[in-house]
């Protein structure tokens, strides 16, 4: 099989059960924001300071393409997979793990630190794009919910496993200052 079919050259593509739409529709923006999120992910992960962070990442790269498929089958399909309710719980306690293992947050800070927690740092942006992007398709056509809720958790994830990198690497965070104050 090649990897190029020249079928989108016209700036279409296929969704799954094979509905031809445009390459800017809102259902391909969501599921290519989901794809970049992943690849940035994938990024953390080869960069991640431990194996128990790596694993999370891993199986998260996995519910993304669960995700990448939901959105990617029209309203009208039926997906192979869905995410569950225990994928949002199980975030809900990696967050609340990461987050008390950290210093309480004080202040604003700017992201970056040691090279595992920049990635993350910049997957977290990513993820929003990704959770802007479903919410926007969520305004036009039928989004499950979980999706949206997911993509939400896991922004907060990134957050969190950003701070707990560099306290891992005894990297002290950089507080953001005013600089018109």
């Amino acid at each position: 099989m090649k990897l190029y079919t020249k079928s989108g050259d016209d700036g279409s593509t296929s969704l799954f059960g094979g509905v031809r739409v445009s390459k800017t529709d809102p259902r391909v923006v969501a599921y290519g924001c989901v794809d970049e999120l992943n690849a940035a992910i994938g990024v953390a992960v080869s960069v991640s300071i431990d194996e128990e962070m790596r694993a999370h990442l891993q199986n998260i790269q996995s519910e993304l393409f669960v995700i990448g498929a939901e959105l990617a089958t029209p309203s009208t399909g039926k997906t192979q997979a869905q995410l569950a309710q225990s994928s949002i719980d199980a975030i809900e306690g990696l967050i609340d793990s990461a987050d008390g293992a950290c210093s309480p947050l004080t202040q604003f800070i700017l992201p970056g630190g040691c090279p595992s927690a920049a990635t993350l740092h910049l997957a977290r942006t990513v993820c929003r794009r990704a959770e802007r992007a479903a919410i926007e398709l969520a305004s036009q056509e039928p989004v499950r919910d979980c999706v949206i809720v997911y993509l939400n958790r896991l922004g907060d994830l990134l957050f969190a496993l950003a701070r707990l990198a560099n306290q891992r690497a005894d990297h002290p965070e950089t507080p953001w200052t005013n600089p018109d104050a």
